[in-house]
């Protein structure tokens, strides 16, 4: 914890939190407590974080609103650094600049009430800006990657930068950022002008089909795979017999076979397993290897399930 401490007292000015419990910043409501959590209110305020660590050598991680995030029972040693507080949100005609803590879900909305249309099959997803640029969200045939003009990041390799149009490298639930060190810090999108009123019922239909079709009654992450090419994933899982199929408190909804939630005070381990048991059933019926969609943070940092 040396470091911790000589990191807190380089970013004197940060707002910082020690022991941050994960279960409180992810929607699956899983995982222990980080060592150290930086709310940066601006690029500079984030930069410095990022140079402290490194300079320190103490890791770190970036995280929005958690909405893709599993983090282990143990915790994460090193620090968090959330994006929350990078929260602007600057109108110019028909096209909006968002920094990346901004609520996607809350900029569908508040677009929609300004008359602005392009993001309201978005509304509802639960996560950032920056973490829907990060994994090209989308939902009802738009992702991020249709409105997205161009988007700034800070690398601890390359400084500040920026990715315009294509150089964003949108594809099915990536970008240019994924696995990448750039943060990103906010983009710019392009929308249109359109009938505030039939905006409202394209987002008030995107809602009821999720409330009607997902358990957004419990902790989840939203679908936990990834899109089979040329088969519904939820699908093959409810095929298989899965909904309902439970490792501890970590079950297969239901509702929606995709979503894999925590209804019964899941731990980690739970999810994890049951992550795995979920794909083993389902190679063994349909001959093909579903992909985890979920990020995971162990201990030491990111990994792969």
């Amino acid at each position: 914890m040396t470091n911790i401490n000589l990191f807190v007292k380089e970013v004197h000015t940060l707002d910082v939190e020690r022991d941050v419990d994960m279960k409180r910043f992810t929607t699956f409501k899983i995982g222990g407590k980080a060592d150290l959590g930086v709310y940066p209110k601006t690029k500079e305020e984030l930069e410095l974080a990022v140079r402290c660590a490194k300079a320190l050598n103490i890791p770190y991680y970036v995280v929005g609103r958690g909405s893709n995030l599993l983090v282990d029972d143990k915790g994460y040693r090193g620090i968090i650094i959330f994006t929350s507080s990078l929260n602007k949100v600057t109108y110019s005609d028909s096209e909006v600049y968002a920094q990346a803590g901004v609520s996607l879900t809350s900029l569908a909305r508040e677009a929609g009430k300004r008359g602005l249309t392009g993001m309201e099959k978005l509304c509802g997803i639960p996560g950032s800006v920056g973490g829907a640029v990060y994994m090209n969200a989308g939902a009802y045939g738009s992702e991020m990657k249709d409105i997205t003009l161009y988007s700034d990041f800070y690398s601890p390799s390359l400084g500040l930068g920026r990715l315009e149009g294509e150089e964003q490298g949108f594809d099915y639930r990536r970008s240019a950022y994924t696995d990448s060190d750039k943060i990103i810090l906010g983009c710019r999108i392009k929308l249109s002008r359109g009938a505030e009123e039939e905006i409202r019922k394209t987002e008030e239909e995107c809602l009821s089909a999720r409330r009607e079709k997902q358990p957004l009654e419990y902790p989840s992450a939203g679908s936990t795979f990834k899109r089979y090419p040329g088969r519904f994933t939820g699908k093959m899982i409810e095929e298989a017999g899965l909904k309902g199929f439970r490792v501890g408190g970590a079950s297969v909804s239901e509702k929606h076979a995709g979503f894999l939630i925590n209804d019964k005070d899941a731990t980690c381990l739970d999810m994890i397993s049951l992550i795995s048991q979920v794909r083993k059933k389902v190679f063994e019926k349909e001959g093909v290897r579903i992909e985890c969609e979920v990020k995971y943070l162990s201990e030491e940092g990111e990994r792969i399930i």
